[in-house]
C-alpha cells in the first residue's frame, strides 16, 4: 500500500466525514472540520491519501509547549496495516516541530486498539475524565507522552 501524508485541505473534508461516520458513534461535521482548518490557529490536521482518496487523517491542536490530539481515524478497509501509527508518529513529529515539549489525548477505555497504539508510542495512562463522551457516557481515559 502506498499513500502519502500531507496537510488537510478542503477538499479532503467529505473523504474525512466518511471515515467519521463509520468511525464514532457522534461524528464531527463539515462545519466543525473546515473551521478547524481555516480558522483555528491552534488547529494542525494531516491526512493520508492513496492517490486521492482520504484513507486516514489526525488532528491536533498546539497550545504553548503542549499538543493536545483532538482526533485521529483510519478508514476501516486500511485498518491493521499501521497507518494509524504512521499518522501518529508524523503528528508527533509535528508537534516538535512547533516546539510542544508534550502530547495529550483522551480515549475511550472500550477502544482497546487505540489504547495499545498509544502505549506503543510512550503514552501513559495519567488520568481519567468521567462520563467525557456524552453519546455514551463512556469515561474517558487521558494519557500523556514526553516528546
Amino acid at each position: 500500500m502506498e499513500y502519502r501524508l500531507i496537510e488537510m485541505k478542503l477538499d479532503h473534508i467529505p473523504g474525512v466525514l466518511e471515515i467519521e461516520q463509520v468511525s464514532f458513534p457522534t461524528p464531527w461535521s463539515s462545519q466543525a472540520f473546515t473551521y478547524e482548518i481555516t480558522q483555528n490557529n491552534f488547529a494542525h490536521y494531516v491526512v493520508a491519501l492513496e492517490d486521492e482518496k482520504v484513507i486516514g487523517y489526525v488532528g491536533m491542536w498546539m497550545v504553548l509547549d503542549e499538543a493536545h490530539i483532538t482526533n485521529v481515524a483510519v478508514h476501516p478497509s486500511y485498518r491493521g496495516k499501521k497507518l494509524g501509527l504512521a499518522l501518529m508518529v508524523e503528528v508527533m513529529r509535528l508537534a516538535v516541530l512547533r516546539g510542544a515539549s508534550r502530547m495529550t489525548l483522551e480515549v475511550r477505555p472500550s477502544n482497546t486498539v487505540a489504547r495499545e497504539l498509544y502505549k506503543k508510542l510512550g503514552f501513559k495512562e495519567k488520568g481519567l475524565r468521567k462520563r467525557y463522551y456524552t453519546d455514551t457516557n463512556e469515561d474517558a481515559i487521558i494519557m500523556w507522552v514526553d516528546l
